[in-house]
């Protein structure tokens, strides 16, 4: 599957108390650098985050603004759907919980695109992104997130496949239907579900047929 902005390389829950390695999956010690197109370089003087679609109260932060929000420590594994897992990798951010309830998603709100810096989307159910489930990452092992790793700050919603925890995030909108982004228009899964090894579109279909 070949696309002209690809580049490098991208191609049953586990228990809370110990790492367990998604099929398919190897464990690395590294944090690999995998994106779709250039990095931008966002300064945190121009960065902004939205909250919008259906909702009751759209929210706008800045920098400053956001960093004011309450903060939280995560420790989470992550897996990328080139095939290696990171475990205990250690976060601070604000939980979309959080930032959910100051939007007041409407009753009609049921999946959410986010929408990036240098013009990635993915697409996402809004349930995966409540219930402690998510957050939007400002710092990596104890230090500002480096722009290669999305810096200032990428939606992390380590339960799916990486290319869910959208890099340079800008903008979540909460729609009533779902729709594919970036990758899901290129053939990958609408989903992503590690546990299921749901890759692409085809292991999707498999899934719902009953096939695997």
């Amino acid at each position: 599957m070949q696309n002209s902005f690809f580049n490098r390389g991208f191609q049953r829950k586990r228990p809370a108390s110990q790492h367990v390695l998604p099929p398919g999956q190897y464990e690395t010690q590294d944090f690999p650098v995998l994106s779709a197109g250039p990095t931008p370089r966002i300064g945190t003087t121009k960065w902004s985050f939205g909250l919008d679609g259906l909702v009751t109260n759209p929210q706008q932060w800045s920098w400053t603004e956001f960093n004011a929000l309450p903060q939280q420590d995560f420790t989470v594994d992550i897996h990328c759907v080139t095939q290696w897992s990171k475990f205990g990798t250690q976060w601070r951010g604000v939980s979309l919980d959080a930032l959910l309830a100051l939007a007041g998603p409407t009753p009609e709100a049921r999946y959410v695109m986010a929408h990036c810096y240098g013009g990635y989307t993915t697409n996402l159910p809004l349930a995966d992104l409540t219930g402690g489930k998510a957050f939007i990452g400002l710092e990596y092992d104890g230090k500002p997130l480096a722009a290669d790793h999305g810096g200032p700050a990428r939606l992390v919603v380590p339960h799916l496949y990486f290319w869910k925890s959208a890099k340079w995030v800008q903008r979540l909108e909460l729609l009533a239907e779902d729709a594919p982004g970036f990758w899901e228009r290129a053939g990958y899964s609408m989903y992503g579900d590690p546990w299921k090894e749901q890759r692409y579109l085809d292991d999707d279909e498999d899934l719902a047929a009953g096939t695997r």
